[in-house]
Protein backbone atom coordinates (compact mmCIF):
# COMPACT_ATOMS: atom_id res chain seq x y z
CA UNK A 1 0.00 0.00 0.00
CA UNK A 2 0.70 3.92 -0.95
CA UNK A 3 1.90 5.89 2.21
CA UNK A 4 -0.28 9.25 2.43
CA UNK A 5 -0.70 11.57 4.95
CA UNK A 6 -2.96 11.24 7.65
CA UNK A 7 -4.04 13.97 9.88
CA UNK A 8 -6.36 13.79 12.85
CA UNK A 9 -10.55 14.00 12.45
CA UNK A 10 -11.49 16.66 14.91
CA UNK A 11 -12.71 15.23 18.22
CA UNK A 12 -12.74 11.60 16.98
CA UNK A 13 -9.11 10.99 17.75
CA UNK A 14 -8.51 8.91 14.74
CA UNK A 15 -6.38 10.03 11.98
CA UNK A 16 -7.54 9.96 8.47
CA UNK A 17 -5.75 10.20 4.59
CA UNK A 18 -5.65 13.54 3.62
CA UNK A 19 -7.79 11.82 0.65
CA UNK A 20 -10.53 9.84 1.40
CA UNK A 21 -13.37 7.74 -0.77
CA UNK A 22 -16.61 9.39 -1.47
CA UNK A 23 -18.82 6.70 -2.02
CA UNK A 24 -22.08 8.87 -3.05
CA UNK A 25 -21.22 7.30 -6.68
CA UNK A 26 -21.59 3.82 -5.75
CA UNK A 27 -24.84 3.70 -4.72
CA UNK A 28 -26.74 6.08 -7.01
CA UNK A 29 -27.88 9.01 -8.70
CA UNK A 30 -24.44 9.23 -11.06
CA UNK A 31 -25.92 6.02 -13.37
CA UNK A 32 -25.27 2.38 -12.74
CA UNK A 33 -22.18 0.91 -10.84
CA UNK A 34 -21.79 -3.08 -11.09
CA UNK A 35 -20.77 -4.56 -7.75
CA UNK A 36 -17.53 -5.95 -9.12
CA UNK A 37 -16.41 -1.92 -9.95
CA UNK A 38 -17.29 -1.12 -7.01
CA UNK A 39 -14.86 -3.00 -5.40
CA UNK A 40 -12.14 -2.19 -7.66
CA UNK A 41 -12.97 1.67 -6.61
CA UNK A 42 -12.93 0.43 -2.61
CA UNK A 43 -9.93 -1.73 -3.48
CA UNK A 44 -7.72 1.12 -5.68
CA UNK A 45 -8.63 3.96 -3.17
CA UNK A 46 -7.16 1.37 -0.14
CA UNK A 47 -3.78 0.39 -1.74
CA UNK A 48 -3.39 4.33 -2.49
CA UNK A 49 -3.18 5.26 0.98
CA UNK A 50 -6.70 5.92 1.69
CA UNK A 51 -8.16 4.99 5.22
CA UNK A 52 -11.67 6.92 5.14
CA UNK A 53 -14.59 6.01 3.84
CA UNK A 54 -17.87 8.39 3.48
CA UNK A 55 -21.18 7.19 3.02
CA UNK A 56 -24.95 7.92 3.54
CA UNK A 57 -28.14 5.31 4.40
CA UNK A 58 -29.57 7.28 1.60
CA UNK A 59 -27.13 6.29 -1.35
CA UNK A 60 -28.86 3.83 -3.00
CA UNK A 61 -31.17 3.31 -0.08
CA UNK A 62 -28.40 1.76 1.94
CA UNK A 63 -26.35 0.08 -1.23
CA UNK A 64 -23.18 2.28 -0.57
CA UNK A 65 -23.01 0.89 2.62
CA UNK A 66 -23.77 -2.76 2.19
CA UNK A 67 -21.48 -2.34 -0.25
CA UNK A 68 -18.45 -0.80 1.98
CA UNK A 69 -19.55 -3.77 4.84
CA UNK A 70 -19.00 -6.26 2.25
CA UNK A 71 -15.78 -5.22 0.94
CA UNK A 72 -14.48 -4.33 4.54
CA UNK A 73 -15.21 -7.88 5.30
CA UNK A 74 -13.15 -9.54 2.61
CA UNK A 75 -10.46 -6.85 3.59
CA UNK A 76 -10.00 -7.39 7.85
CA UNK A 77 -6.45 -5.57 7.01
CA UNK A 78 -7.75 -2.55 5.40
CA UNK A 79 -7.34 0.35 8.32
CA UNK A 80 -10.40 2.15 7.02
CA UNK A 81 -12.35 4.71 9.25
CA UNK A 82 -15.65 4.67 7.82
CA UNK A 83 -18.09 7.79 8.38
CA UNK A 84 -21.89 7.34 7.34
CA UNK A 85 -25.31 9.70 7.66
CA UNK A 86 -28.40 9.21 8.89
CA UNK A 87 -31.71 11.69 8.41
CA UNK A 88 -32.57 11.65 4.54
CA UNK A 89 -34.60 8.97 4.29
CA UNK A 90 -37.85 10.22 6.42
CA UNK A 91 -39.79 13.90 5.52
CA UNK A 92 -37.23 17.01 5.92
CA UNK A 93 -39.19 18.28 9.23
CA UNK A 94 -37.03 18.87 12.45
CA UNK A 95 -39.59 16.31 14.88
CA UNK A 96 -38.31 13.73 12.70
CA UNK A 97 -34.98 13.90 14.24
CA UNK A 98 -35.79 12.53 17.74
CA UNK A 99 -33.64 9.45 19.54
CA UNK A 100 -36.30 6.57 18.06
CA UNK A 101 -35.37 7.35 14.75
CA UNK A 102 -32.03 7.59 15.58
CA UNK A 103 -31.55 3.82 17.30
CA UNK A 104 -33.76 2.69 14.01
CA UNK A 105 -31.55 4.38 11.47
CA UNK A 106 -28.26 3.68 13.49
CA UNK A 107 -29.80 -0.29 13.81
CA UNK A 108 -29.76 -0.16 9.97
CA UNK A 109 -26.59 1.12 9.06
CA UNK A 110 -24.81 -1.19 11.26
CA UNK A 111 -26.44 -4.02 9.93
CA UNK A 112 -26.02 -2.78 6.38
CA UNK A 113 -21.84 -2.21 7.39
CA UNK A 114 -21.67 -5.54 9.56
CA UNK A 115 -20.29 -3.74 12.70
CA UNK A 116 -21.77 -3.28 16.23
CA UNK A 117 -20.15 0.76 16.57
CA UNK A 118 -20.37 2.97 13.86
CA UNK A 119 -17.07 5.13 13.76
CA UNK A 120 -18.79 8.35 12.99
CA UNK A 121 -22.17 9.45 11.96
CA UNK A 122 -23.46 12.57 10.87
CA UNK A 123 -26.76 14.46 10.57
CA UNK A 124 -27.13 14.49 6.56
CA UNK A 125 -28.27 18.28 6.01
CA UNK A 126 -31.14 18.35 7.95
CA UNK A 127 -33.25 21.34 7.94
CA UNK A 128 -31.85 24.05 9.78
CA UNK A 129 -33.24 24.28 13.11
CA UNK A 130 -31.83 20.81 13.77
CA UNK A 131 -28.63 22.50 14.41
CA UNK A 132 -30.02 24.40 17.42
CA UNK A 133 -31.80 21.73 19.10
CA UNK A 134 -30.41 21.04 22.22
CA UNK A 135 -32.66 17.57 22.26
CA UNK A 136 -31.13 16.34 19.51
CA UNK A 137 -27.51 16.77 20.50
CA UNK A 138 -28.48 14.89 23.96
CA UNK A 139 -30.18 11.90 21.63
CA UNK A 140 -26.67 12.14 19.74
CA UNK A 141 -24.77 11.72 22.90
CA UNK A 142 -27.17 8.82 24.06
CA UNK A 143 -25.86 6.75 21.11
CA UNK A 144 -22.38 7.18 22.11
CA UNK A 145 -23.31 6.26 25.24
CA UNK A 146 -25.04 3.28 24.42
CA UNK A 147 -21.44 2.56 22.28
CA UNK A 148 -23.42 2.47 19.32
CA UNK A 149 -21.46 5.32 17.23
CA UNK A 150 -18.31 6.23 18.56
CA UNK A 151 -18.38 9.78 17.36
CA UNK A 152 -20.77 12.38 15.97
CA UNK A 153 -20.70 14.99 13.66
CA UNK A 154 -22.91 17.10 10.88
CA UNK A 155 -23.26 17.51 7.25
CA UNK A 156 -24.12 20.99 6.14
CA UNK A 157 -25.24 23.13 3.17
CA UNK A 158 -24.06 26.43 4.89
CA UNK A 159 -21.45 28.45 6.59
CA UNK A 160 -24.45 29.62 9.51
CA UNK A 161 -25.42 25.44 9.95
CA UNK A 162 -21.64 24.83 10.36
CA UNK A 163 -20.47 27.47 12.48
CA UNK A 164 -23.95 26.59 14.79
CA UNK A 165 -22.72 23.33 15.20
CA UNK A 166 -19.08 23.62 15.68
CA UNK A 167 -20.02 25.64 18.88
CA UNK A 168 -21.65 22.05 19.98
CA UNK A 169 -19.05 19.81 22.61
CA UNK A 170 -19.73 16.98 21.56
CA UNK A 171 -19.22 17.92 17.74
CA UNK A 172 -16.37 15.72 16.10
CA UNK A 173 -16.35 16.84 12.87
CA UNK A 174 -17.85 18.51 9.69
CA UNK A 175 -18.85 18.03 6.80
CA UNK A 176 -19.06 21.07 4.27
CA UNK A 177 -18.97 21.63 0.33
CA UNK A 178 -15.69 22.89 0.08
CA UNK A 179 -13.95 23.24 -4.10
CA UNK A 180 -12.56 26.21 -6.00
CA UNK A 181 -16.10 27.49 -6.85
CA UNK A 182 -17.17 27.66 -3.63
CA UNK A 183 -14.87 29.65 -1.13
CA UNK A 184 -17.29 30.76 1.39
CA UNK A 185 -16.09 28.18 3.79
CA UNK A 186 -12.35 29.66 3.67
CA UNK A 187 -13.35 32.70 4.65
CA UNK A 188 -15.99 31.78 7.58
CA UNK A 189 -16.20 28.25 8.77
CA UNK A 190 -12.46 26.67 8.50
CA UNK A 191 -10.48 29.00 11.22
CA UNK A 192 -13.89 28.39 13.36
CA UNK A 193 -13.24 24.82 13.53
CA UNK A 194 -9.45 24.63 13.97
CA UNK A 195 -9.90 26.53 17.25
CA UNK A 196 -12.33 24.35 17.77
CA UNK A 197 -10.97 20.95 16.79
CA UNK A 198 -13.59 20.17 15.04
CA UNK A 199 -12.31 18.51 11.36
CA UNK A 200 -13.27 19.61 8.29
CA UNK A 201 -14.53 17.00 5.81
CA UNK A 202 -14.66 18.72 1.98
CA UNK A 203 -17.21 17.29 0.11
CA UNK A 204 -18.44 17.70 -3.85
CA UNK A 205 -14.52 18.42 -4.60
CA UNK A 206 -14.48 18.51 -7.85
CA UNK A 207 -18.28 20.74 -8.36
CA UNK A 208 -19.65 17.78 -9.39
CA UNK A 209 -17.21 16.71 -11.97
CA UNK A 210 -17.23 20.83 -13.77
CA UNK A 211 -13.48 20.84 -12.14
CA UNK A 212 -12.31 18.09 -14.22
CA UNK A 213 -12.72 19.91 -17.51
CA UNK A 214 -14.43 17.19 -19.17
CA UNK A 215 -17.58 18.45 -19.66
CA UNK A 216 -19.04 20.96 -22.32
CA UNK A 217 -22.03 23.08 -23.05
CA UNK A 218 -23.14 20.05 -24.97
CA UNK A 219 -22.13 16.70 -22.39
CA UNK A 220 -25.77 15.16 -21.83
CA UNK A 221 -25.86 12.84 -18.25
CA UNK A 222 -27.96 9.83 -17.68
CA UNK A 223 -31.36 10.74 -16.78
CA UNK A 224 -31.24 9.21 -13.42
CA UNK A 225 -28.00 11.20 -12.62
CA UNK A 226 -28.54 13.89 -10.08
CA UNK A 227 -26.25 16.52 -12.99
CA UNK A 228 -29.76 16.13 -15.16
CA UNK A 229 -32.49 16.12 -12.61
CA UNK A 230 -31.40 18.42 -9.95
CA UNK A 231 -29.57 21.43 -11.64
CA UNK A 232 -32.36 23.99 -9.63
CA UNK A 233 -32.63 21.98 -6.53
CA UNK A 234 -35.91 19.90 -7.86
CA UNK A 235 -35.00 16.89 -5.82
CA UNK A 236 -32.27 18.33 -3.14
CA UNK A 237 -30.56 21.20 -2.21
CA UNK A 238 -29.33 22.28 -5.13
CA UNK A 239 -25.83 23.42 -3.96
CA UNK A 240 -25.34 19.27 -4.22
CA UNK A 241 -24.86 19.76 -8.28
CA UNK A 242 -22.36 21.62 -9.85
CA UNK A 243 -21.83 23.31 -6.05
CA UNK A 244 -25.13 25.63 -7.26
CA UNK A 245 -23.10 27.00 -9.84
CA UNK A 246 -25.49 27.56 -13.35
CA UNK A 247 -23.84 24.80 -15.64
CA UNK A 248 -23.09 26.84 -18.48
CA UNK A 249 -21.14 29.15 -16.11
CA UNK A 250 -19.58 26.19 -14.29
CA UNK A 251 -18.16 25.06 -17.58
CA UNK A 252 -16.52 28.45 -18.77
CA UNK A 253 -15.03 29.02 -15.59
CA UNK A 254 -13.77 25.60 -15.85
CA UNK A 255 -11.41 25.78 -18.81
CA UNK A 256 -10.13 28.71 -17.48
CA UNK A 257 -9.33 26.72 -14.16
CA UNK A 258 -8.16 23.95 -16.25
CA UNK A 259 -5.64 26.17 -17.39
CA UNK A 260 -3.76 26.76 -13.91
CA UNK A 261 -3.00 23.12 -13.78
CA UNK A 262 0.46 22.43 -13.35
CA UNK A 263 2.46 20.41 -15.23
CA UNK A 264 2.31 16.72 -14.82
CA UNK A 265 -1.41 16.93 -12.91
CA UNK A 266 -4.66 17.24 -14.19
CA UNK A 267 -7.41 19.65 -13.42
CA UNK A 268 -8.99 17.27 -10.72
CA UNK A 269 -5.97 16.74 -9.09
CA UNK A 270 -4.92 20.45 -8.94
CA UNK A 271 -8.53 20.92 -7.51
CA UNK A 272 -7.94 18.28 -5.04
CA UNK A 273 -4.55 19.87 -3.86
CA UNK A 274 -5.95 23.38 -3.66
CA UNK A 275 -8.27 21.62 -0.78
CA UNK A 276 -6.09 19.93 1.07
CA UNK A 277 -3.70 22.77 1.81
CA UNK A 278 -6.32 25.06 2.87
CA UNK A 279 -5.72 25.42 6.53
CA UNK A 280 -8.14 23.41 8.86
CA UNK A 281 -9.04 21.00 6.25
CA UNK A 282 -8.84 16.94 7.69
CA UNK A 283 -9.86 15.22 4.69
CA UNK A 284 -11.28 15.79 1.00
CA UNK A 285 -13.69 12.97 -0.48
CA UNK A 286 -13.95 12.86 -3.87
CA UNK A 287 -15.97 9.87 -5.25
CA UNK A 288 -15.15 7.75 -8.09
CA UNK A 289 -16.72 5.11 -10.68
CA UNK A 290 -13.64 3.46 -11.99
CA UNK A 291 -10.65 2.19 -10.55
CA UNK A 292 -8.66 4.77 -12.53
CA UNK A 293 -10.12 8.11 -11.46
CA UNK A 294 -9.98 6.13 -7.79
CA UNK A 295 -5.93 6.10 -8.19
CA UNK A 296 -5.99 9.69 -9.60
CA UNK A 297 -7.61 11.23 -6.64
CA UNK A 298 -5.69 9.83 -4.31
CA UNK A 299 -2.17 10.38 -5.90
CA UNK A 300 -3.43 14.68 -5.47
CA UNK A 301 -1.94 14.03 -2.29
CA UNK A 302 1.47 13.53 -3.39
CA UNK A 303 1.55 17.03 -5.24
CA UNK A 304 3.12 19.59 -4.01
CA UNK A 305 1.63 22.38 -2.63
CA UNK A 306 0.49 24.78 -5.09
CA UNK A 307 2.42 28.51 -5.28
CA UNK A 308 1.12 31.17 -4.11
CA UNK A 309 0.23 32.70 -7.70
CA UNK A 310 -1.97 29.91 -8.30
CA UNK A 311 -3.89 30.51 -5.21
CA UNK A 312 -4.28 34.27 -6.44
CA UNK A 313 -5.60 33.04 -9.45
CA UNK A 314 -8.23 30.87 -8.01
CA UNK A 315 -9.55 33.45 -5.70
CA UNK A 316 -9.19 36.14 -8.66
CA UNK A 317 -11.19 33.67 -10.89
CA UNK A 318 -14.01 32.98 -8.41
CA UNK A 319 -14.42 36.40 -7.90
CA UNK A 320 -14.85 37.22 -11.82
CA UNK A 321 -17.26 34.10 -12.79
CA UNK A 322 -18.50 32.41 -9.66
CA UNK A 323 -19.82 34.40 -6.89
CA UNK A 324 -22.14 36.71 -8.40
CA UNK A 325 -24.13 33.24 -9.94
CA UNK A 326 -24.32 31.71 -6.30
CA UNK A 327 -25.46 34.84 -5.30
CA UNK A 328 -23.54 34.30 -1.51
CA UNK A 329 -26.57 31.65 -0.83
CA UNK A 330 -23.73 29.37 0.94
Amino acid sequence: MILMEQRELGRTGRDVSVVGQGTWQLGADWGEVREADAFGVLDAAVESGVTFFDTADVYGDGRSEQLIGRYLKERPDARVLVATKMGRRVEQVPENYVLDNFRTWNDRSRSNLGVDTLDLVQLHCPPTAVYSSDAVYDALDTLVAEERIAAYGVSVETCAEALTAIARPGVASVQIILNPFRLKPLDEVLEAARAAGVGIIARVPLASGLLSGKYTEDTVFAPEDHRTYNRHGEAFDQGETFSGVDYATGVAAAAEFAALAPQGATPAQTALRWIIQQPGVTSVIPGARSVEQARANASAAALAPLPQKTLDAVRDLYDRRIRAAVHGRW
